[in-house]
């Protein structure tokens, strides 16, 4: 709306002096803040770096040579943490703040040249044999010590999907992984275990006040590894599959109470789309194992995905709506 006609009703009396300050603070294009986006672009050089030199060295690997190779990354690795080092901040149980502009590009960079030189380790030297398990194992517990002493959350994911990658490689067979069959059940049940891992360790991070602000991350990998364990649960183990069901809704339930006192769309919403899959996969085989008419079973499946989309559309329209009421 023309801002004349707001400062024309408050000549006339019918807006306040505060309302009318209130629309012209709204309607003034005021400052622009860009610190998100340059910060994506900064992470987004740092990986394009990283993935920059591995492919240069790649394609000029006969001509740099190992040694030459390895002793960049592990330069580039020490200096990296060695800047780090000195400049941060003493470690703290609470949330700290980066000394400068460059200093979570540098320790990212350096996380990103460890794990690589720990590879390049072992895929040129095959200095840890098979035993795979401890060539993931390093590059984890470094990077979970630097996402608590430098205090990044980015450097915390890239440390749990590291303990993912070694619980599957611990727990599964070499032939497994050479043969790429992941629908092995073990790994099924490792899932959920990191599942529970991650979700307890969220709740303890919050509970005792040790990097609250991880919460949400830790809390965020174990809502979706569950779910897709659980759903896999059932497909995998089709015979008990109502008790990983029953199982699924008790953690959605404790999600959904979660979403609500944190008035969190994003959890509600994951949540939802979870369940309602669960929730299908029972309604589907339970049409087909009723013994109807092949048509009749049709249309009951189509009668079924009609209703309960629109259902859960409501429901989420109707708790996003106490959510912002609360």
């Amino acid at each position: 709306m023309n801002k004349h006609f707001f400062t024309q009703w408050h000549a006339e009396g019918l807006l306040s002096d505060a309302s009318i300050q209130k629309i012209n603070e709204k309607k003034s294009p005021g400052l622009l803040s860009v610190y998100w986006e340059i910060k994506t672009l900064m992470y987004l050089a740092v990986i394009l770096l990283s993935s920059g030199l591995g492919i240069l060295v790649y394609k000029n690997l006969d001509s740099i040579g190992h040694t030459a190779i390895l002793t960049f990354l592990i330069l580039l690795c020490v200096g990296c943490f060695y800047y780090c080092i000195k400049h941060a901040p003493p470690f703290s149980t609470r949330k700290t703040a980066s000394p400068n502009a460059v200093f979570d590009y540098l320790l990212l960079l350096g996380c990103l040249s460890f794990i690589t030189t720990i590879a390049y380790i072992q895929y040129q030297y095959n200095f840890f044999g098979n035993r795979f398990g401890i060539a993931s194992f390093i590059p984890m517990t470094i990077l979970f010590l630097s996402a608590y002493y430098f205090d990044n959350i980015g450097i915390l994911s890239l440390a749990i999907t590291n303990l993912a990658a070694w619980l599957g490689i611990t727990v599964t067979p070499l032939e497994i992984l050479k043969a790429n069959d992941f629908n092995d059940n073990t790994i099924t049940l490792t899932a959920l275990l990191l599942s529970a891992l991650l979700i307890a360790a969220a709740f303890f991070s919050k509970q005792k006040d040790i990097k609250q602000h991880f919460e949400f991350t830790y809390s965020n990998f174990g809502m979706h590894i569950f779910f897709i364990a659980c759903i896999a649960a059932m497909f995998n183990f089709s015979n008990i599959y109502l008790i990983w069901f029953l199982v699924l809704l008790g953690v959605a339930y404790y999600f959904y109470t979660k979403s609500l006192a944190e008035k969190s769309f994003y959890i509600l919403l994951v949540t939802t789309l979870y369940t309602y899959f669960a929730i299908s996969y029972v309604v589907v085989d339970l049409l087909t194992s009723i013994e109807l008419s092949g048509l009749f079973s049709v249309y009951m499946g189509l009668i079924y995905l009609i209703g309960s989309a629109v259902g859960m559309i409501l429901f989420l329209i109707n708790t996003n709506k106490k959510i912002k009421v609360k």
